[in-house]
């Protein structure tokens, strides 16, 4: 048994997304070695109680360090304004911090929060190192931000985009990382088109995984179409909200009311989606549910017969959440939630032009709803999918190979 010294920035087994994929990973690690993790003094509340008030198999395995910047170094830091900018600071200063803790570790292993584009320091320990799973963002189409979002959100995700840029081309902190890395473990195929490593250093692992949410006898007698996530251009649920109308609008009378669209989540662009629905009249046929409680949000997959995902991010964990209560999944064919989906288990639609795609989907979501057996099939592709693919085992089993190869 070794142990892996894990710098783990978010991390909350209360919450998902980049947070809980922190928690779930420090535990896949445990099952087979030791961890130190390191992580947030502000996560300490969360993990200390979550501890305290649920059996965790692994818990002997792990031990928790808690650090941040001082007070002068951080004090500009407000929620998640300038947090990638902290988050490059306190990668740097980490180092530091654990050789004052004297802490002894044979592998190490920047396990989240970062991107390919934001460097680690923990090769400066010269131990085994793996990096990742590191994320890609691919920068959204022109066509599918410009016309709907307007000149200043396709401006800002743009800057975004030269901001990568740069860093790709001059941060030489970021080359090291790529260097000395043993193993980069990768979300998606995109990663590599702009770290260019090295084939036999590199992982193909999506971040994303979960565990089962599927809720047994939960019907609903409409075909409920589901999307879930934060409110915001790169999500795509404009590209939801057109689809399902230009299908709700072709329906007879007689099966509108069989049909129903639920949006799940909060964010800036709530104002703008509402006002988008109302335009569309489709107000009668759409809910919008704010975030809810993870029982609440299991309940409401289960009650759904289609999870629509137009999103143009490079991951999405909603998405083996969907698979798991046995969801198809409607997406675009691309390297986030494209390259999860297979044609057992969903429909991916090509980029092409913004109208052209809401034709494709809304011709997917009418393919789905006139075929009782296409459903079903697509049902039971995706629990399989989720079983052979998304179970966070599978991602320890992983890990557990390469701490196993690299030492």
């Amino acid at each position: 048994m070794k142990t892996i010294l894990a710098s783990v920035y978010a991390v909350n087994p209360f919450k998902g997304s980049e947070d809980g994929t922190g928690w779930n990973l420090i535990l896949q690690i445990a099952r087979f070695n030791k961890v130190i993790a390191i992580t947030r003094e502000n996560n300490r509340p969360h993990i200390e109680r979550y501890l305290q008030e649920n059996d965790v198999p692994e818990k002997s395995n792990i031990h928790f360090e808690y650090f941040d910047l001082p007070y002068w170094a951080r004090f500009w830091k407000r929620g998640n304004k300038g947090a990638l900018l902290y988050y490059y600071l306190w990668q740097f200063f980490l180092p530091r911090f654990v050789r004052k803790q004297k802490l002894q570790f044979d592998i190490v292993h920047n396990l989240n929060f970062h991107n390919d584009w934001t460097p680690s320091m923990l090769w400066k320990f010269k131990k085994p190192f793996v990096w990742g799973p590191v994320g890609h963002h691919p920068q959204i189409p022109k066509e599918y931000i410009l016309p709907v979002y307007g000149t200043k959100k396709w401006l800002l995700d743009s800057l975004r985009w030269q901001a990568k840029k740069f860093f790709w081309n001059i941060d030489p902190l970021l080359s090291i990382t790529k260097k000395k890395a043993d193993y980069i473990l990768a979300i998606n195929s995109d990663v590599n088109k702009k770290l260019h490593v090295t084939k036999s250093k590199l992982v193909l692992m999506p971040a994303v995984a979960t565990n089962d949410m599927l809720q047994a006898n939960i019907q609903s007698a409409q075909f409920k179409i589901i999307s879930v996530g934060r409110f915001v251009a790169l999500k795509g649920f404009d590209v939801t909200i057109k689809s399902f109308a230009n299908f709700y609008q072709q329906l007879p009378v007689e099966k509108k009311s069989a049909v129903k669209l639920v949006l799940v989540g909060n964010g800036p662009e709530l104002p703008f989606l509402k006002k988008l629905i109302d335009s569309l009249g489709i107000k009668d046929a759409v809910e919008i549910i704010l975030w809810v409680e993870r029982e609440e949000m299991n309940r409401l997959y289960s009650e759904a017969s289609l999870f629509f995902f137009p999103s143009h991010e490079g991951a999405g964990m909603v998405v083996p959440e969907a698979l798991s209560c046995g969801l198809p999944v409607l997406c675009f064919d691309n390297a986030g939630p494209g390259e999860f989906i297979t044609d057992s288990c969903g429909i991916k639609v090509p980029y092409t032009n913004y109208e052209d795609s809401i034709t494709e989907f809304r011709k997917a979501i009418n393919k789905v709803f006139e075929s009782p057996t296409l459903l079903k099939h697509l049902s039971a592709g995706a629990r399989i999918h989720f079983e052979n693919t998304f179970q966070w085992n599978l991602k320890g089993d992983v890990l557990k190979n390469i701490y196993d190869n690299i030492a």
